[in-house]
């Protein structure tokens, strides 16, 4: 292929990707538009104050013309002094009626556009935390929340502009333009023409300038999600930045990422401002014209001065719109972009949902059982984390998982409440496969003791009836008495009502473990998994803890994950999990007869030792 032939294809497919993106771009505007009207009384009201602003400013350079040409008239001599007097204080009390008006239609254009936007943004956050809400965790897990967070602050504020910045102002300049050419046009022709020279030029620079504008927002906006990534970052692992004094490094990491967006806002007003400056100059240019060409006409006796003071007025009357085309397009350019982010989340697909004709669970029997469980979670090149896992329990029992960490403990408790859907074989519960029950009744029936203790910034009250906000306090202090709780909360100043710092800063990692078990201990479930949840906990208190679980056993299915033995060896099954298989299952006495795996990791936590810890991992 010749290199012209090259350099046409590359051209085509750049002309494609422009079309493309235009494309996108007049779709996504089209979307903010409808949800505009979604809100009609507002947008009415909006709309008409500027459909009656702009016909009162139309009216303004009209009776400036006439004032002057009373004027003139006067002073010629053709009318007498009282009745000049009168039709000029006719026309002055008429223009200050006008223009009274039309400020108070402008103002009220202004609040209903406002009023439009705010509206919008409204639903919009509505619907960005509702979808955030439902996505799946597997969403979650490749989105950082600093990129939502831009989301929803700098992204939805750009879609709120819209309407009052770029609509309206757009439909204001529309009929200023449309409205004003006629009327100057049917006055006369010539200086009709000049007075609307400088529109070609404006329509031509305001394209050129929103396409630029729209892929520097873009871009800007991207680099704005990693300016707040690195600051969420930042302050939620304060604590660490500061134990290993790495304040220079995070403010250096920080001044990099804010440079970045500086250069390309820089960028942005590189675009904006020459292009903007064009355009009036182009206006001013055309007031120019028409004041040599009026002047000529005026002294041809073509025209009478009022006639050249309404073009001149009608002029002057375009400046201020004229001058924010440039914030006109920015606005257009801005909402085209940040809608398409806001838009990108709203259309996610929510890949863990209720399945068509979905059933409320009910429990009978309690039996849980994995029936040949495979499991890969999305983006690791399928590589599987669980394979070929099976096994039974059944009400009374517990089920401890033991294995080294990365073993896939984890996965299989976030299979069971479906954070996650399973890609290979079946979960059930009482024989009925959990992907065709609702979420919201299996999920009532399943709790789940994660590994990270995260508390809300609230009461110590609130955080235990989480699951059940209108608990009474006796169910509160039992839930907090079995997780050995219960005596440190009443040696606190407020009691139940202390509030705890964010993510509960304020408690040690042990007592807010313990909180987050008194958590799930409110609820009643069916399937209770405590995933690797004693960890930060002292013996003593685990021991208690465990005698606890123990008691309330006998009602549900209890499955433990652990790392320390001393907290499953009462199980009525140990799986000995490793590289997401079963390789060993028993009571403990029977593991420890095997003397394989688990032999090896019960005489390591008991007598550590190079020889010992190189058979739990299973070396050769």
């Amino acid at each position: 292929m010749s290199s012209d032939a090259v350099g046409t294809t590359s051209l085509n497919s750049s002309a494609r990707v422009e079309a493309a993106r235009l494309g996108r771009g007049l779709s996504t505007l089209l979307r903010i538009t409808r949800m505009n009207l979604r809100h009609p009384w507002q947008v009415a009201f909006a709309i008409g104050s500027t459909l009656i602003a702009v016909i009162l400013q139309l009216l303004i350079p009209q009776l400036l013309g006439r004032a002057v040409d009373q004027s003139q008239t006067a002073i010629g001599g053709s009318v007498t002094g009282a009745a000049a007097e009168r039709a000029l204080w006719i026309s002055a009390l008429m223009l200050l009626a006008v223009s009274a008006l039309r400020g108070l239609f402008t103002m009220a254009q202004n609040y209903f556009a406002e009023a439009v936007g705010h509206q919008v943004a409204y639903d919009l956050r509505l619907a960005c935390y509702d979808k955030i809400q439902r996505l799946s965790f597997s969403f979650h897990d490749r989105v950082h929340s600093g990129d939502l967070i831009t989301l929803g602050m700098l992204d939805l504020d750009g879609v709120r502009m819209y309407f009052s910045t770029a609509l309206v102002r757009a439909l204001l300049l529309t009929m200023l333009i449309g409205i004003g050419a006629y009327t100057m046009i049917s006055t006369d022709p010539v200086l009709g023409v000049a007075a609307l020279s400088f529109v070609p030029f404006v329509a031509w620079r305001s394209s050129v300038t929103q396409l630029r504008l729209r892929a520097t927002w873009l871009d800007l906006q991207e680099r704005l999600s990693v300016l707040s990534r690195v600051m969420e970052e930042n302050l939620a692992g304060i604590r660490v930045v500061r134990a290993f004094s790495a304040q220079a490094y995070e403010m250096l990491k920080f001044d990099r990422a804010s440079k970045n967006a500086l250069d390309l806002a820089h960028d942005q007003v590189d675009v904006y401002v020459p292009n903007t400056s064009a355009m009036t100059l182009s206006f001013f240019f055309a007031l120019g014209l028409v004041l040599w060409i009026g002047c000529n006409k005026l002294i041809a006796g073509e025209i009478r001065v009022g006639t050249l003071t309404t073009f001149l007025a009608f002029m002057t009357i375009l400046q201020m719109p004229v001058r924010q085309v440039g914030l006109m397009v920015n606005a257009f350019a801005r909402a085209s972009t940040c809608g398409s982010r806001l838009f990108g989340l709203l259309d996610q697909d929510i890949t863990i949902r209720d399945a068509p004709g979905a059933r409320p669970l009910e429990i009978s029997g309690g039996t849980l059982r994995f029936d040949n469980v495979s499991f890969a979670y999305s983006g690791t090149g399928n590589s599987a984390v669980l394979k070929n896992i099976t096994f039974e329990a059944r009400r009374g029992e517990t089920i401890a998982i033991v294995g080294p960490p990365g073993s896939g403990k984890s996965t299989m408790a976030h299979l069971i409440p479906r954070f996650y859907d399973v890609t290979g074989g079946t979960i059930t519960l009482d024989g009925k496969d959990i992907r065709g029950v609702t979420l919201a009744t299996l999920r009532k029936a399943i709790a789940v003791v994660q590994q990270d203790a995260f508390l809300f910034t609230t009461t110590i009250e609130n955080n235990i009836a989480y699951g059940d906000p209108w608990a009474k306090e006796q169910r509160i202090e039992r839930a907090s008495e079995s997780a050995q709780l219960h005596n440190y909360i009443l040696g606190l100043p407020a009691g139940y009502e202390t509030v705890v710092g964010e993510r509960g800063a304020s408690l040690s990692g042990g007592q807010r473990q313990r909180l987050t078990i008194a958590r799930t201990m409110m609820l009643r479930p069916s399937v209770v998994v405590f995933d690797d949840s004693t960890a930060a906990i002292d013996a003593a208190t685990e021991q208690r803890i465990r005698a606890t679980i123990r008691r309330l056993a006998k009602d549900r299915v209890t499955i433990i994950i652990a790392h320390r033995l001393s907290s499953l060896m009462h199980a009525d099954q140990i799986l000995f999990v490793d590289n997401g298989e079963i390789v060993e299952r028993g009571t403990h006495q029977e593991l420890l007869a095997k003397r394989g795996r688990y032999k090896a990791l019960y005489d390591l936590q008991l007598r550590p030792g190079d020889d010992i810890a190189i058979a739990y991992r299973g070396a050769p």
